[in-house]
């Protein structure tokens, strides 16, 4: 099985669509920026479809699936947050899961060489409102809908984000034994 399966071409398009996104988001054609953060989520869904469907799951798409999705969530909330179309508290919480996260995942690697983690239920919704949040953004921008709910969004993203963070702490916990 070729490592440059559909699957993993899907993948690295993603990465490769977040320098333009960002270009679309700098230049103000932000119809252009929903539109690519569209086709990065489409093809998020697609590598896993695809992956399952003609098992051609690989250890570099394992790797390289969840690098995609947090360079375009953490990329978009950082871009996001310097327009001010998100507050910094929900990027700070954001960032300081993923840190939290992928610190936990090191220490897991070099205390016990144990470096396969499945992405838990919650993980997986994090990643979804993370995104949600992101497009209802861009909607919101080309399309002004009812302000209020953002704030209720951003609140529901900040609850998801931690609640998954602690999952991944306990489950790190409980994988070395601590607890």
């Amino acid at each position: 099985m070729g490592v440059l399966n559909i699957p993993n071409t899907l993948t690295v398009a993603r990465i490769l669509i977040i320098p333009v996104f960002i270009t679309s988001i700098i230049y103000k054609h932000y119809n252009y920026s929903l539109y690519l953060f569209v086709i990065a989520a489409l093809t998020d869904l697609f590598d896993g479809l695809f992956a399952r469907i003609t098992n051609q799951k690989t250890q570099l798409g394992t790797f390289l699936d969840p690098l995609a999705d947090k360079f375009l969530l953490v990329t978009s909330f950082i871009v996001f947050t310097v327009y001010g179309w998100i507050p910094t508290w929900l990027t700070i919480i954001i960032i300081s899961r993923d840190v939290i996260v992928i610190t936990g995942w090191l220490i897991i690697y070099f205390t016990s060489g144990t470096a396969k983690v499945e992405p838990s239920i919650i993980g997986k919704a994090t990643i979804w409102v993370q995104s949600l949040l992101i497009a209802y953004i861009l909607i919101n921008i080309n399309i002004p809908l009812v302000g209020g709910f953002t704030e209720l969004f951003f609140i529901l993203t900040a609850c998801v984000t931690i609640i998954s963070g602690l999952d991944y702490i306990y489950k790190g916990l409980k994988l070395t034994h601590a607890v």
